[in-house]
């Protein structure tokens, strides 16, 4: 899908998924070129243009040549501000670097993705800095029982297992141990310019077993939740704290297990989250993000917050099976309002991909999250019967 350049300023946005970036950069005025793997209905929508970066055959996944052919073809066009990096280059940090040398990189630098994903340099920095986090260490546990094995160069979850999983460990990913602890795993969203950080926003985090061998699998989100107000506090003194330390710039997120009174830091994600649809409208999110990458400018924190008010849900819908959608199904899909990340007719998706996503609304976390429930099993009853 393409078009002429209207001379509007031109921002590319890439990753797994670009649905939502792309119709963020489309509602602040950009035109917008998405890279990404599923070329989703409502993405295509929003964007100018729009190019495959994913892999060929079954594993999802961003290939680089793929994306740097992409991104040096946006180069040509005279508008282009540069490219924003969204999920899925977790596993891939020194692409960003090459992808900088073709277009712009708007966001954290990739010498800085490299030190945030480092585990031993990142914890090693919470140890210095004194903030709080699960125990590491970088051989196997003896005894496993209490452990998990997690790969830096992962995301969403899906390289979390136990730590005595038969599946080996891929020495390239980066695989540390991490003891198990309590608490609700949350996240805050957060807008950096190098030397401070506004918080935006934080929600609960979705987990849930996907198969036999994928026990912590990130889902989705529902925010804004409130946090009590000495920890709202120490969260902003931390992320200060930490973008400082690292030299984070533009949209970010810190993931943290929340237990009573007391959270415990697991990872910084130097790129937008998608949790940002959970806090509406009242920000131009990536013109913030441009801003805060080019400029250095932050929103006033009576800005940046959240309305108080309703709870929003946004949860992604696996496929428990292999399917090739029909248009009937795809027409099914697109008719829903509550759901986005929409496939194309005639898109296959084997099992555990992911096939859409739902939100929900309410004004409690388990209300929401039973709202969702009904919503998935509607929409997998949908389909069935189309």
């Amino acid at each position: 899908m393409s078009a002429a350049s209207t001379g509007r300023a031109t921002l590319v946005v890439a990753g797994l998924s670009a649905r939502w970036m792309a119709e963020a950069a489309a509602r602040d005025g950009y035109d917008v070129i998405a890279l990404d793997v599923f070329g989703d209905v409502d993405t295509r929508r929003a964007a100018r243009q729009w190019a495959s970066i994913g892999r060929d055959g079954a594993q999802l996944g961003i290939d680089p040549q793929r994306t740097l052919a992409a991104l040096r073809a946006a180069a040509a066009d005279p508008q282009v501000l540069g490219w924003v990096a969204g999920s899925g280059f977790e596993g891939q940090p020194e692409l960003l670097g090459r992808g900088a040398q073709a277009l712009p990189l708007i966001g954290t630098p990739a010498e800085t993705v490299l030190r945030v994903r480092d585990p031993a340099g990142f914890f090693g920095m919470l140890d210095w800095l004194g903030l709080p986090h699960p125990e590491v260490q970088f051989d196997a546990p003896d005894p496993p029982s209490g452990w998990l094995r997690k790969e830096a160069r992962g995301t969403g979850g899906w390289h979390i297992r136990p730590a005595d999983d038969p599946h080996p460990a891929d020495p390239e990913q980066q695989p540390y141990y991490q003891r198990e602890a309590p608490g609700t795993p949350m996240s805050a969203l957060f807008l950096a310019n190098g030397r401070e950080a506004r918080v935006l926003g934080i929600s609960e985090l979705i987990v849930r077993p996907l198969g036999a061998h994928h026990p912590h699998v990130y889902r989705g989100a529902i925010g804004p939740v409130a946090l009590p107000a000495a920890l709202a506090v120490g969260l902003d003194t931390t992320l200060h704290t930490l973008v400082a330390a690292f030299g984070l710039r533009g949209l970010c997120s810190l993931d943290f297990l929340l237990d009573g009174d007391h959270w415990s830091l697991l990872e910084i994600n130097p790129r937008p989250s998608a949790s940002a649809v959970l806090y509406g409208d009242h920000l131009a999110w990536m013109r913030a993000h441009v801003g805060a990458c080019l400029q250095g400018t932050l929103p006033s924190a009576e800005t940046a917050a959240p309305a108080p008010g309703t709870l929003r849900g946004s949860e992604i819908v696996f496929a428990r099976r292999a399917v090739q959608l029909t248009a009937a199904q795809a027409e099914a899909l697109a008719s829903r309002d509550d759901c986005h990340d929409l496939p194309a007719a005639g898109s296959r998706h084997a099992p555990g991909d992911p096939l859409c996503s739902v939100d929900a609304q309410g004004t409690r976390v388990a209300e929401v999250r039973e709202r969702l429930a009904e919503k998935r099993a509607a929409l997998r009853a949908s389909l069935a019967q189309t």
